[in-house]
């Protein structure tokens, strides 16, 4: 008997080949424009070739990602990417939410969702360095928004990671996968979760995602 899998469609994928053929078309009427209209307007004409340019490298890079950015199955959560993919078994997941931060004297959602792992082994064995480094280079503005950054741009020495990091298990990880794992680490302390997906790579709210991985720990839970 097939298991069944939930498949979560990426919402960052969406137009990608629309964007690919306008950009197409305005190469085109670029091509023209710069060939028949006067000189003074050629200005013009580099702008929409640049645009054009600009909006097919945004509609490739959309055609690329994988159809699904997630795969839900009966044992284990699965992420997607262009750059490789992650796993983590619903036993070694300790909790999924939507992320706060702190904006003033309130706090406020962010357009996350946030998930914290019981033991990081079974990750960092299967996780590739091309997507560790990916993944530790979009969670910067998330380590500074929650040290009181709001804009995500300034300095923090907790931007540099140690290449060298020892398990509880005794394991020790060397390079990327070490640097992740200590970014794991210190961002747990400051947003109280260790991995998190954008709202852009899922289909529904983030609230919603939460709601359905919850159910499916709950659901695997009750099959042991």
């Amino acid at each position: 008997m097939q298991e069944e899998v939930i498949h979560i469609r990426a919402g960052a994928k969406r137009n990608g080949f629309s964007l690919c053929l306008f950009g197409l078309l305005g190469l085109l009427l670029s091509a023209l424009w710069l060939s028949f209209l006067p000189d003074w307007l050629k200005l013009a004409g580099i702008f929409l070739t640049s645009a054009s340019l600009v909006t097919i490298l945004v509609g490739w890079l959309k055609v690329r990602e994988p159809v699904h950015s997630f795969e839900l199955s009966r044992t284990s959560l699965k992420y997607l990417h262009r750059f490789g993919s992650w796993q983590i078994e619903w036993h070694n997941i300790q909790r999924v939410g939507v992320p706060r931060v702190r904006r003033g004297l309130e706090h406020q959602n962010m357009e996350l969702v946030g998930i914290r792992i019981k033991d990081y082994e079974p990750l960092l064995n299967n996780l590739s360095p091309r997507l560790a480094s990916n993944i530790l280079m979009q969670q910067r503005p998330l380590l500074l928004q929650g040290e009181d950054c709001p804009s995500g741009q300034c300095y923090s020495e907790t931007l540099l990671e140690n290449d060298r990091y020892r398990a509880p298990g005794g394991r020790e990880y060397t390079g990327i996968l070490a640097m992740f794992a200590h970014r794991m680490t210190r961002i747990r302390e400051v947003l109280g979760y260790d991995l998190f997906v954008y709202g852009s790579e899922l289909d529904r709210s983030e609230s919603d995602f939460v709601a359905l991985l919850k159910a499916c720990q709950e659901a695997q839970s009750q099959s042991e």
